[in-house]
Formats: structure tokens, C-alpha cells, sequence
């Protein structure tokens, strides 16, 4: 009985990294457009409540000059990859602390990997 939980454990990880590693850009747009449109633009140069989203993969946190950033946003020291999406995503003010994003977070690992991917589209 251990040996096939520890299967089944082991198929799940495996899925769950999976999951977050190869999102669906498709769903990721329409998640992006319910959960995280109303604040930030996909269109360079086009800032709302918050920054432009174009061509954040890749992207020094806090380096858009004409966005106002948190002083915890600019010292953070995060380049925005897939990692730092993804614990961002799930808890924005955990990972960075005093950031001015009211956004409470995505729980579901595949709704940030979905995210992650239509992000990664944009730039």
C-alpha cells in the first residue's frame, strides 16, 4: 500500500511541475484579461493602475522609467523568469513585501502557469 502512494505522490509532483512549466498561453490570455487586464496593459510604453505587461519575461523588476514603482518593488532585485512569476503570482505581497499591488495572489499552480505562458507571448 506505501509503495503505491508513494506512485501515486511521485506522478502527482511530477504533474504539478508539469503543469506549471508548460501552461497554456490561450488560457492564459483569457485568465490575464478577467484577473489581471483591468491594471495592467500588454501594449509597450502603455501604463494603467499598473505597468505594461510587454515583455516582462526577461525583464528587470522595476525598470520601466515611467511607471511609479514601491520602494520594495526597486529593491527587490528580481528579473522576472518563470520562477519568480510564479511565486509573485501566487502571493505578490509575500514575495515582495510592501509592494503596492492589492492583487491577493493566483492559489491554482495551473491558472499561473497559464498566465506565465500568455506573458511569456507578449512583446
Amino acid at each position: 500500500m506505501r509503495a503505491i502512494l508513494s506512485v501515486v505522490i511521485g506522478v502527482s509532483l511530477c504533474t504539478a511541475t508539469l503543469a506549471r512549466a508548460d501552461g497554456s498561453a490561450a488560457d492564459g490570455a483569457n485568465l490575464f484579461k478577467h484577473k489581471c487586464g483591468s491594471c495592467h496593459s500588454t501594449e509597450a510604453g502603455k501604463n494603467r493602475v499598473g505597468p505594461s505587461l510587454a515583455g516582462v519575461v526577461g525583464r528587470k523588476a522595476a525598470s520601466i522609467q515611467t511607471y511609479s514603482y514601491s520602494e520594495a518593488m526597486r529593491s527587490s532585485g528580481l528579473t522576472w523568469d518563470a520562477a519568480s512569476l510564479d511565486s509573485y503570482l501566487a502571493n505578490p505581497r509575500n514575495k515582495v513585501h510592501g509592494t503596492k499591488m492589492t492583487f491577493v495572489g493566483l492559489p491554482q499552480a495551473k491558472d499561473r502557469a497559464d498566465i506565465i505562458a500568455y506573458l511569456r507571448t507578449l512583446k
